[in-house]
């Protein structure tokens, strides 16, 4: 079994950071591991203009712990209002990198989201001109559709429709979680490359099991939620094959311990502040590790047009205990795993 593996600097493809103190606490654990992230719009009011995104990034980059170096990517809030004119002054600042669709009522801060996409279409259409991702968050929202069915739904009602419609559009399924929707970008890669996927650490190491194991689990809880063990199962057959069309996106999103463990808890799994580690445990326990490179470094540059980063980061498979939490303004998160063995050390 390898002890050590050394791999080009990797980028974060879909990261959340949220705003003020927060985003203080956080943003340092990120930019320790990564060279860049895509940053979520789904702020308090949201990012909805180009210039709310060059604000945001601003914000960002002043809160970077001395010395370290991280560069943000921003994305835009797709709402009903969304005007092709902003998509335009997107395209052209050079630093937002897509616009993100979440369903009204999908996840965390998404009530000023898209209620129906025929309401989007010229934006769409806009987007599909100029070469704009779109970033999805996967999911319908109807109270008569299964939690659990809610991805493999989204993909047979909107999803297939949207590519019919648009089939230039590049699009990123976010934190794919299903075999179906796994089976369903494998499917759309061959034809093109305008579909593309990111799979979270979470899920590749999770079930469904993880948030009832011996109790309710609040910080296990995350949307979309964790899903079958033949859903986990074909998530890492597909991020582990090799194939560009999967790349890795965290999709940590940091809550305070208070607003997870309460009646009504928050959704979301804080990951970033050992997330390679954790994906180096995926791949090693399918003895794939040497295809962690591609997966972490090389497949999601490329489909952003960006330049693969140039220096390198060192794992060493030397257990830790992860900490019960960090700080987090005036109170704590707990990041998942916490108090348990972290089985992999970036040590640089």
């Amino acid at each position: 079994m390898p002890t050590s593996v050394t791999i080009t600097t990797p980028d974060d493809w879909h990261l959340h950071l949220r705003d003020g103190a927060a985003l203080r606490a956080v943003v340092g654990h990120s930019a320790r591991q990564f060279a860049r992230a895509i940053v979520m719009p789904n702020l308090v009011p949201p990012v909805t203009s180009t210039a709310a995104a060059a604000a945001y990034r601003d914000r960002i980059l002043e809160a970077l712990p001395a010395g370290m170096v991280f560069e943000p990517l921003m994305t835009l809030y797709l709402t009903d209002e969304t005007s092709p004119d902003e998509i335009r002054r997107a395209q052209a600042s050079g630093f937002v990198h897509g616009v993100k669709l979440y369903p009204a009522g999908a996840t965390t801060h998404s009530d000023r989201g898209v209620t129906d996409l025929r309401r989007c279409w010229k934006v769409l259409e806009t987007m599909q001109t100029v070469g704009m991702p779109l970033l999805v968050h996967g999911e319908v929202t109807r109270t008569n559709v299964d939690l659990f069915d809610r991805e493999r739904v989204f993909v047979e009602e909107q999803l297939i429709p949207l590519r019919a419609a648009f089939p230039a559009l590049r699009v990123v399924f976010e934190h794919v979680t299903t075999r179906e929707a796994i089976q369903y970008v494998q499917d759309g890669a061959g034809r093109d490359n305008a579909l593309v996927a990111t799979i979270t650490a979470h899920h590749l190491l999770y079930n469904r099991n993880a948030m009832f194991a011996g109790g309710l689990r609040p910080h296990a809880y995350c949307l979309p939620v964790l899903k079958r063990e033949v859903h986990r199962q074909a998530l890492v057959e597909a991020a582990t094959s090799g194939a560009p069309c999967f790349f890795l996106g965290t999709d940590s999103a940091p809550h305070a311990r208070s607003a997870k463990e309460a009646a009504c808890g928050c959704a979301g799994c804080y990951t970033a502040l050992y997330a390679l580690e954790l994906y180096a445990e995926a791949f090693d326990q399918v003895g794939r590790l040497d295809r962690l490179e591609g997966f972490a470094s090389f497949f999601g540059a490329d489909f952003y047009g960006l330049a693969r980063n140039r220096g390198t980061v060192t794992l060493e498979s030397t257990p830790w205990i992860a900490p019960n939490e960090v700080a987090f303004g005036e109170g704590s998160l707990v990041p998942l795993r916490a108090g348990e063995p972290v089985l992999w050390k970036l040590v640089r």
